[in-house]
């Protein structure tokens, strides 16, 4: 039997027909904490269920980018090959007014260094679970994120891809960040590689955890925060680690409706605002009570470098210190779902950006593939 985590309990019990009432899935509140409203929503629109598209199920959504140069737009799935090979998509998505639509494209899928496509885990081989995705300029291709999957013995990856799916290189992850056979140590199945950042100039990747290692801390609970998430930077033409920050996630914010049930928080998204500032989505479920979206500006700059410290001691390192840009609570979402995927869209006409997300349903009926526009209100 597959030894569960946090991460597989909560994607099992979201897939699982019937296991939750759809009012269960709707956002809930951050007892203490009022948001800044720096984001404005503009609009929201879903895909259907299952959709179709050239022979792919169209769901899973984990990550999603825009190139404003081309007018690009791509979305990557986290199907683990078990639907259809791992893949992405490129879509048409049009800001108007106070409207936003969507509308799938084209399909591409991924491959090895080998030119095939990943295999699902049962044929053995090389095992993804993508997460992230980020463009890079100039047509030069594109970074995704695995999760990678302990059972396989396959640790978490960060690799270039040619805009045709096809495999450019895989970047050298640093041994702290894969998986350990020393119980207590390295990282924990599921909770790897999550968020994707490149930096305005793309010679700099930040790759996020999901939740602490094993070494670092515990996940985070009811009422108490979970240790460090890992934020690892890559210099992406070396495709080296080069430094490494350490951000503090959030207590679960909402207890189970049952004692005892399933409840996590952890870092769901990353996305730079400028050279150094940061964005991060922490995203929270509770069994019973649904989701919590929030997300926090942090300086890089301003945290300490953990890339040679083996295990992070309270004390012995200085943490990112972050603010509260929005509780998604309070945006005027129609529900709040499994978001794990935000990107910059075109700015509008009067100068400013707008943010925009999109959830994962997990292929699950109950559940939905949700984009949402912001307008971003920079802090003043």
């Amino acid at each position: 039997m597959p030894i569960a985590t946090p991460f597989t309990q909560r994607r099992a019990f979201l897939r699982a027909c019937g296991a939750v009432p759809a009012a269960a899935l709707v956002g809930c509140a951050t007892p203490g904490k009022t948001a800044p409203q720096r984001l404005r929503l503009l609009g929201e629109s879903t895909l259907p269920y299952r959709m179709n598209f050239q022979g792919t199920t169209v769901g899973g959504l984990s990550g999603l980018d825009h190139d404003p140069s081309t007018g690009m737009w791509v979305a990557l799935c986290d199907d683990r090959s078990e639907l259809q090979p791992a893949r992405f998509y490129t879509l048409d998505v049009t800001l108007a007014g106070r409207n936003i639509a969507v509308e799938v494209r084209g399909v591409t899928t991924l491959r090895t260094a080998a030119g095939q496509p990943f295999p699902r885990r049962q044929l053995g081989g090389e095992v993804v679970d993508p997460e992230a995705i980020r463009l890079l300029p100039h047509g030069a291709g594109l970074l995704w994120t695995s999760e990678g999957d302990h059972r396989a013995n396959q640790s978490p990856t960060l690799r270039h891809a040619r805009l045709d799916g096809s495999q450019v290189r895989e970047f050298e992850v640093p041994a702290h960040l894969q998986f350990a056979t020393t119980p207590g140590a390295g990282a924990r199945d599921n909770n790897t590689f999550e968020g994707l950042a490149l930096t305005p100039d793309a010679r700099t990747a930040w790759v996020a955890m999901e939740a602490a290692l094993h070494q670092d801390g515990p996940e985070p609970g009811v009422g108490r925060p979970g240790g460090p998430c890992r934020i690892t930077a890559f210099d992406v033409a070396s495709g080296r680690a080069v430094r490494q920050i350490a951000y503090l996630p959030d207590a679960v914010p909402r207890a189970p409706l049952l004692p005892g049930g399933f409840s996590d928080n952890g870092v769901s998204e990353i996305l730079m605002l400028d050279a150094q500032r940061m964005l991060v989505l922490e995203r929270s479920f509770s069994m019973g009570v649904g989701m919590s979206l929030r997300l926090y500006e942090i300086d890089t700059s301003a945290a300490s470098d953990t890339l040679s410290v083996q295990r992070l001691m309270a004390g012995g390192y200085r943490p990112a210190a972050k603010q509260l840009v929005a509780d998604f609570d309070s945006l005027g979402l129609s529900r709040l779902d499994n978001t794990e995927g935000m990107c910059w869209g075109p700015r509008l006409p009067n100068g400013r950006r707008t943010l925009v997300c999109v959830s994962d349903d997990n292929f699950n009926p109950l559940q939905v593939t949700q984009f949402a526009a912001f307008e971003y209100l920079e802090s003043e």
